[in-house]
């Protein structure tokens, strides 16, 4: 199988039973192309005319929804999941909180957020929900995108394809770090934003002014205040609520091999890239290495329980660690060179995601995995940041390492002393320390054991025929997952996707509710009623769909959807030790955060594959990508569900709905 699926990871928070990612299509924008003046020096990417954070000072604040607003949205998409005495309980809870408790607090998070312009009323919770999670980032947080291969097979060796990666990711770095970097803007009309003419223009306008010079091409600037988080940081286990850690002094790269950690300088004193043949020759080393694995292999620690992890890190460190603990959080990133070559996608996802747990650093802001037949990929922490600066740093590495390579097949590695460059990290670990590696690694096995991924593609239609149709493609994806529910176990269920919201200053993401009244109807009428129907009807109700579907996308890229209100909010009465009102106690409200379809999607010419785990044990975590003539889907589940049904569920409803528009009625 080709390129399988190109779509956009995610994470979960299983106490919120949220994801949080990027999602490319929110404004209904294509990809971008990052075009700026030639590079002069081989240090950087390229050299961005306009500063790299010059919109970040005037981009708009993120809105505070009316709360009648939030009301009313959560009502709608609580309908299709209630009968009618348990809305008629969950409206009457709903109401009471507006006139009351919820007024009161709205009011209170209003004057809050006034008083900190600097911010978006949803940053501070967000970031203390992330890192305030006890569960293993394993599966509940960390997810993976898979790189394409390189187009030129030959530079898909792994030490080749490693080598280019490391100088590609550290030439970012610097054209990030000397503010170089395109700025990230959505461009509604490129002929007149992405243009030399418009950038010689903006970049003298003040940067205090400079996104309403954006907003009057039709173009959107977006907040980069994550970027700085990729590089030299890392997650820190704490008791109760872990913190991030950056030090952009760190010169040096993180490699993981068989469990063995290693470290060697890939920036030099005067900060330059470290020439690349010369990190060839380090890796090689590395690769030819014979260190045996580690019988205790440290890695597996970061997949614990954050509280377990927090203790045995303390004890680490007592034990005389700290040294080289700071080296590995101070890392540039971390590079992962596996041993195992990869059978198929499964595989792939299978590896990416999670590994054997033994040579990965999961705590590392992002690492890069490499197998040993050259398959590579990003897994990332989740709390830093939403997916937006990863996916950026994947296109653009991925470009870099295709278009401009810097060692070749026929590159010799350089002849330096690379025993004495590299250096293998050794760890003094006692009983305790041992039997808790032991531990982490059965709690990993256990965990993993129980995920199955399987995946689907659907050839007979995509975004081509969708649009001539004049249907949002993402909207008919996202019924062919009610209808495939529905077939398979008879029920329409809590439903999640996710929109970025960096259109606004430290904006986060806002959720989609795919399921609604107009994706109920549709989907009885196709699953439960196929003749009752003509193909008229039918296509009047897709139409229905799409049009309600791209609404609530257009809100929720808007800041106007109703979850991260609400979240705010008690949020807020919590903070305060106020009690929680009724419309958080009530089971409905539960049921609407138990998310059992947690869905994604993003095509980028750079990812083939992306995944995560559910967010709840009884859900499906749905990668998807609908492509010009086809649409992919890369699925997970744990034992009570079963994915390999649910994709012949989901094809069998893209079968219909494309023979409906096809004219055909349905049998």
């Amino acid at each position: 199988m080709a390129s399988l699926l190109s779509v956009e990871c995610a994470a979960s928070v299983r106490k919120s039973g949220s994801l949080f990612y990027l999602r490319s299509t929110a404004l209904g924008i294509q990809t971008r192309h990052y075009s700026s003046e030639k590079a002069s020096s081989s240090e950087y990417l390229h050299q961005s005319v306009v500063p790299s954070m010059h919109y970040q000072k005037s981009l708009p604040r993120l809105p505070v929804p009316k709360l009648e607003d939030t009301i009313r949205r959560y009502l709608a998409a609580q309908r299709p999941l209630l009968d009618d005495g348990q809305f008629g309980t969950t409206e009457k809870h709903a109401q009471d909180f507006q006139n009351g408790v919820g007024k009161q607090l709205h009011e209170e998070l209003v004057a809050q957020d006034k008083n900190n312009k600097h911010t978006s009323y949803i940053s501070g919770p967000w970031f203390d929900m992330y890192l305030a999670a006890r569960d293993s980032v394993v599966l509940n947080f960390n997810p993976f995108m898979s790189f394409n291969p390189d187009p030129k097979a030959e530079y898909n060796n792994q030490l080749l394809r490693a080598t280019n990666m490391v100088c590609s990711a550290v030439r970012f770095m610097k054209t990030l770090r000397a503010g170089l970097l395109e700025p990230e803007v959505f461009h509604l009309n490129p002929a007149k934003s992405d243009t030399d003419g418009f950038k010689n223009f903006i970049r003298w306008v003040p940067s205090s002014l400079s996104w309403y010079g954006a907003y009057m091409v039709n173009a959107y600037p977006l907040d980069m205040s994550q970027y700085f988080r990729l590089f030299n940081s890392s997650r820190i286990p704490k008791h109760g609520r872990d913190e991030l850690f950056t030090d952009d002094k760190g010169r040096h790269l993180l490699v993981m091999r068989k469990g063995n950690m290693y470290v060697f300088d890939i920036v030099d004193r005067d900060g330059n890239l470290v020439k690349p043949a010369e990190i060839q020759s380090h890796l090689k080393y590395i690769l030819s290495d014979s260190t045996e694995a580690p019988a205790f292999p440290l890695g597996v620690l970061t997949s614990e329980n954050r509280d377990v992890w927090a203790g045995l890190r303390e004890k680490l460190i007592a034990a005389g660690n700290a040294e080289d603990l700071r080296v590995i959080d101070s890392a540039l990133f971390c590079l992962c060179l596996d041993e195992e070559s990869m059978r198929d996608h499964i595989h792939i996802s299978h590896n990416m995601l999670h590994g054997d747990g033994c040579n990965r650093w999961y705590d590392k802001s992002f690492s890069i995995i490499l197998t040993k037949d050259g398959q590579a990929a990003i897994n990332f922490e989740h709390s830093w940041g939403d997916g937006v600066a990863v996916l950026r740093f994947q296109n653009e590495v991925f470009k870099d390492t295709t278009e401009k390579p810097l060692v070749h097949p026929g590159s010799a590695a350089a002849a330096v002393d690379s025993a004495s460059a590299v250096r293998r990290l050794h760890f003094n670990l006692d009983g305790e320390l041992q039997n808790g590696i032991k531990k982490a690694k059965e709690n990993f096995n256990s965990a993993v054991s129980k995920l199955t991924i399987d995946a689907m593609e659907f050839k007979k239609g995509g975004k081509e025929q969708l649009k001539k149709s004049k249907l949002s493609p993402d909207a008919i994806a996202q019924l062919a997952f009610q209808m495939g529910f529905l077939r398979q176990y008879g029920q329409t269920v809590a439903t999640y996707e996710s929109c970025s919201t960096a259109a606004f200053k430290h904006g986060r993401t806002e959720t989609i509710r795919p399921a609604s009244i107009h994706t109920k109807q549709c989907s009885h009428a196709f699953v439960r009623q196929p003749g009752k129907h003509s193909v008229e009807e039918l296509r009047g109700m897709l139409q229905e769909c799409s049009k309600y579907h791209g609404q609530l996308t257009k809100e929720a890229a808007m800041g106007q959807g109703f979850d991260r209100h609400l979240f705010a909010l008690r949020y807020l009465a919590n903070s305060k030790g106020q009690p929680l009102h009724n419309l958080y106690m009530d089971p409905a409200y539960a049921a609407i955060n138990h998310n059992i379809l947690s869905t994604s999607t993003l095509t980028s010419p750079a990812v083939s594959l992306g995944g995560f785990a559910p967010v709840v044990p009884d859900g499906f975590g749905v990668g998807y990508g609908v492509h010009d003539e086809w649409i992919g889907c890369n699925v997970s589940s744990y034992p009570s569900r079963n994915v390999h049904e649910f994709l012949q569920c989901v094809h069998k409803s893209l079968e219909d709905i494309f023979s409906v528009l096809e004219g055909k009625p349905l049998s």
